[in-house]
């Protein structure tokens, strides 16, 4: 029997894609390292100069640029590690109910859905790293929110254990995913077909996916039609 010819050319591109996401992550999060620091830095100068002077909203405003920009700055050297092979995770006691809720509350600000609504059930407490897993949330949040229908966006998430994991489960309402589509959603540079979408780069679901096997996890397409999506993410249970 003759040799697969495709098999070897399948593995090189696999390679390749997977050296280019690498390649991507170091180049952003190291370009973005100094515009971020001095964001911070600045945000603190004006905390110190300024802080007796501001109303509690001015001061509450230039609190939270500084947090942000500190946030961002800790994900980006998460994500550097993560390129280099080495991915650095710093575990935490993680309220999921709480960080879900946050970044909805952001997410909303920023797309200007208001007329999406989110539901939780049985949202744990979990061990994680909670600026790389709230990437994760925020990519799956946020596709849920861009690839709506005509009807008002609806996301709900759940946990339950079972085992020595967790499973998380984020569904939507939204439009569903075409079965020719299903197997190249977490493929490098590809992104889901829709018109007016805003142009990005097509690592979003690729990055959740890497992010979460740097966290000792998964994630998975459990179920997509006309009704909406449902992604799965397993979670190994860390103890404290």
């Amino acid at each position: 029997m003759s040799p697969n010819p495709t098999k070897p050319l399948e593995t090189n591109i696999a390679g390749d894609n997977e050296e280019r996401i690498k390649r991507f992550l170091a180049t952003a999060s190291h370009d973005l390292q100094s515009p971020l620091r001095h964001i911070a830095m600045y945000a603190e100068l004006l905390l110190d100069d300024l802080e007796e002077t501001l109303d509690d909203e001015q001061l509450q405003s230039l609190k939270m640029i500084l947090e942000k920009a500190q946030a961002a700055q800790r994900l980006t050297k998460a994500l550097m590690s993560l390129a280099g092979g080495a991915p650095q995770v710093t575990l935490e006691e993680v309220d999921l109910k709480a960080l879900a809720e946050k970044i909805w509350s952001e997410l909303i600000e920023e797309t200007g859905a208001r007329d999406a609504t989110f539901a939780s059930e049985g949202l744990p407490s979990i061990r994680t790293d909670p600026a790389l897993f709230g990437l994760v949330l925020r990519q799956l949040i946020s596709n849920a929110l861009t690839y709506r229908n005509s009807s008002p966006p609806h996301v709900a998430i759940a946990a339950e254990q079972e085992g020595a994991n967790w499973f998380i489960r984020i569904s939507d309402n939204g439009m569903g995913i075409d079965p020719a589509y299903r197997e190249r959603i977490f493929e490098p540079f590809w992104k889901l077909p829709k018109t007016g979408a805003a142009p990005g780069a097509g690592l979003g679901l690729t990055t959740a996916q890497e992010l979460l096997k740097a966290l000792g996890g998964d994630i998975s397409l459990e179920h997509s039609d006309e009704t909406g999506s449902r992604f799965t993410i397993r979670l190994q249970l860390r103890e404290t």
